[in-house]
């Protein structure tokens, strides 16, 4: 990635936080580096080096600054297909993939080889994968630490590290600290939960989100008001091993962004919660970008996010159940669901007390007995089959997914057509791109037949899923 250094010294003079988390900013005089908001005084330009990731600025030697914590900087939401594989292997390797694999096991999941991985890797972030994938496990053993009231031990385990001497070995390297020199009073007091705070670029409307997500929550796994969204959550931390607990989203009380309170019984999962959390509510997004796009579509909401999915699975077997029905219908089925399938799990919250169904669990029912909830059978049958393709890796549900690839195998599935598959990727694999054909609300907002719903939504091209979301929420009544 080149970056134009006086381009980047004007945008850190500004502190323009468009630019937060597209590039950092090393000082040679004092040999650590920041993000262009932070509020630390301006250095000299001649001081200054320019950075397109933390990775990059750590292997030339420099250390993160404790004022504006690199480690909270947004990420990267792009659909430049030039760097796209580049950003998947990186959102992976934030996930925890190389905690338990190799370079080639990465490369091999992105459908490339190895060399080609590295290649693309350097040429977009700077550094080697496995020097990011160091600097990602740095800067979360830093956050546990700052943040959490986890022991050190289990920090370094949560982080990636295999043992605590590795972690203080590589903190003592990097940034000539103890680990535990990071830990504050507050952090040192046990807790049943930790706190969390995620960054986003403005506008952000977290309204629009929870008012999405409380029209369509599943009792017992989830909830959602004015203020907050609450649910359960299941995580794979490796091999066969979950993590079950709860988490709760609100709006941070200053700044962009979210404050995320996560069961401390999912603190072997953190790295996949966190992401899980980016996707829901759509962090990463550049608005501004979206904006340009969509223009007078964009105008009146700019600040409208595209909802993810914390499961996309649990995405995919609720836009199966969805079909054809309304919304309500859809959430009763989801909860019968979830009621004869899903494991119950000890929360803080009373509406809140269900795991939904692995694919594991779908894919053992029989087509009869998802019927027996008042299901259709033909729907059922799809539930099984989309649950049986997931657990035998013919459809894989990742952001980093081949989108082409996985909606043809979508489409092979039986009861899945174009809608559906296009609704799966637009919010389980996140894709900005997405445009459920023939969808009635869209063509209603649009006033027009399906085949020029199609050819004005080439226009709106890469972003044609932030088109639907303002298509939906032009039919919502004002509020």
């Amino acid at each position: 990635m080149q970056l134009d250094p006086d381009i980047c010294y004007r945008a850190h003079r500004a502190r323009d936080a468009r630019f937060d988390g597209r590039f950092f900013t090393a000082v040679g005089s004092t040999r650590i580096y920041c993000r262009p908001v932070c509020t630390a005084p301006l250095p000299k330009r001649e001081n200054c080096r320019f950075y397109a990731s933390a990775a990059a600025a750590e292997h030339a030697g420099y250390r993160p600054c404790l004022r504006c914590r690199p480690e909270l900087a947004p990420g990267l939401a792009s659909v430049d297909a030039s760097a796209r594989l580049a950003r998947a292997a990186a959102s992976l390797i934030d996930d925890g993939a190389l905690v338990e694999a190799n370079l080639a096991s990465l490369a091999q999941r992105l459908g490339v080889t190895d060399r080609h991985l590295r290649r693309v890797f350097e040429a977009e972030f700077g550094v080697a994968p496995i020097a990011y994938a160091q600097t990602a496990r740095l800067l979360l053993a830093k956050r546990l630490l700052t943040d959490t009231a986890m022991p050190v031990t289990d920090v370094a385990m949560a982080a990636g590290f295999g043992s605590l001497r590795r972690l203080n070995t590589l903190f003592a390297q990097r940034y000539r600290l103890n680990p535990s020199a990071l830990r504050s009073e507050r952090a040192q007091r046990p807790v049943d939960h930790h706190v969390f705070r995620l960054h986003t670029r403005e506008p952000f409307d977290f309204a629009a989100l929870l008012r999405f997500y409380a029209a369509r929550a599943v009792a017992g796994v989830e909830a959602a008001d004015a203020r907050t969204y609450r649910r359960t959550l299941a995580v794979a931390v490796g091999g066969a091993r979950t993590a079950a607990g709860w988490i709760e989203v609100r709006r941070a009380a200053r700044g962009a962004g979210v404050e995320v309170r996560v069961d401390a019984r999912l603190a072997a999962a953190i790295p996949r919660v966190l992401a899980a959390c980016k996707r829901a509510f759509d962090l990463d997004c550049r608005p501004d970008e979206v904006l340009a796009a969509l223009g007078e579509l964009a105008r009146p909401r700019p600040g409208l996010r595209l909802p993810g999915a914390f499961d996309a699975f649990e995405l995919g077997a609720r836009a199966i159940l969805g079909q054809q029905v309304s919304v309500q219908a859809a959430r009763t089925l989801a909860q019968r669901l979830v009621q004869r399938f899903g494991a119950p799990i000890e929360t803080p919250f009373a509406a809140v007390e269900r795991l939904f169904p692995d694919a594991p669990r779908i894919a053992a029912a029989k087509p009869a007995q998802i019927a027996e909830l008042g299901i259709i059978e033909q729907r059922a049958r799809a539930l099984v089959s989309f649950a049986q393709a997931v657990v035998e890796g013919r459809v894989r549900l990742d952001p980093t997914a081949d989108i082409e690839r996985t909606l043809a195998a979508l489409r092979s599935l039986p009861g899945i057509g174009e809608w559906t598959a296009h609704y799966i990727a637009m919010r389980a694999l996140h894709w900005p791109d997405a445009f459920p054909p023939g969808d009635v609300a869209v063509l209603k907002a649009l006033g027009c037949t399906r085949t020029a719903a199609l050819a004005q939504a080439e226009h709106w091209r890469p972003w044609r899923s932030y088109a639907v979301m303002h298509l939906w929420q032009s039919l919502e009544k004002p509020r």
